[in-house]
């Protein structure tokens, strides 16, 4: 008999996205063996299941929450296979309260949402069933929650796959554009004072090194740099961008022209950062009837 150490549970688990407990019983019933362990599981649970966390859950959906008084919001990615599972009801309806966990109870992390209870069930319980259920990996994998100083206004692009809100003083129409600008251009920053020194500095050098090329004065070339890191901070904080409506004009000259004031923003966009496998059909098919043949 295998010993059953909890990297192998940990192992199983990952195989057929099952609980820690149900894996390490099978494990025992099965003297501590991975394959007989899995086919046990498989037999107890349903072969649609198995090997269910191993395949990559890049799509999904973004889930969002609102407090009554507009003071709290919350946002969610949950992430499956397909864009079809995507749209099934159970898991929309399974997304939405998880939405609502975060925003009620505010989480330390996916962990920590992940012993919260829906129902009577924890989630990670309910996660598993709807595994069983719908017969595709699902993941909870980020989320986000803002609490408000202004007036929280949500943006929820068609499809559910990028959802913002944003927290502003001002028009509620000028919110909608703002939360509409992101979802458009996700910018990385609010403003210049919130970008990270050492992403300025890796810039810096990229554009000193490119400059330096050119042969021109150092003078020249120092300007060059500035010219450069200026346009860089415009192009990945929100309030330097061309707004995408008038790109005569940035964000914040419209803001201050609808005297609104941004006091911070959340957004997330379903699958970003997740590298997606990518399948040759018809490789797959010659390698299929060469195999046959």
């Amino acid at each position: 008999m295998a010993e059953i150490t909890a990297g192998r549970v940990k192992e199983l688990r990952e195989i057929t996205g099952l609980g820690m407990m149900e894996c390490k019983k099978a494990l025992e019933e099965a003297g501590g063996d991975i394959k007989k362990a899995e086919e046990l599981l498989r037999i107890k649970s349903g072969a649609k299941a198995s090997k269910a966390a191993s395949r990559v859950a890049a799509d999904g959906a973004v889930a969002t929450w609102q407090s009554p008084d507009g003071k709290v919001a919350a946002l969610v990615e949950v992430n499956a296979e397909t864009d079809f599972v995507a749209k099934n009801p159970d898991f929309q309806q399974f997304a939405a309260a998880l939405a609502e966990l975060v925003g009620k109870h505010n989480p330390a992390d996916v962990e920590a949402l992940s012993h919260m209870k829906i129902g009577g069930e924890t989630v990670e319980a309910t996660r598993q069933k709807l595994v069983q259920k719908i017969g595709e990996n699902i993941s909870v994998r980020r989320f986000e929650r803002i609490e408000a100083k202004g007036k929280l206004v949500q943006y929820v692009h068609p499809g559910s796959k990028i959802a913002v809100v944003v927290d502003l003083e001002g028009a509620e129409a000028v919110a909608k554009d703002v939360a509409m600008h992101i979802a458009f251009a996700k910018p990385r920053f609010m403003s210049r004072n919130e970008v990270d020194p050492q992403v300025i500095a890796d810039e810096k050098k990229i554009l000193e090194a490119r400059a330096a090329e050119s042969g021109k004065p150092p003078e020249i070339v120092a300007k060059m740099v500035e010219g450069g890191v200026n346009k860089f901070l415009a192009e990945i904080t929100l309030l330097g961008q061309p707004f995408v409506k008038d790109d005569k004009q940035t964000v914040q000259k419209m803001l201050d022209s609808q005297k609104s004031k941004l006091h911070g923003y959340r957004f997330l966009v379903v699958g970003a950062g997740i590298e997606k496998k990518q399948s040759d059909f018809a490789a797959e098919v010659a390698a299929m009837a060469k195999t046959a043949a």
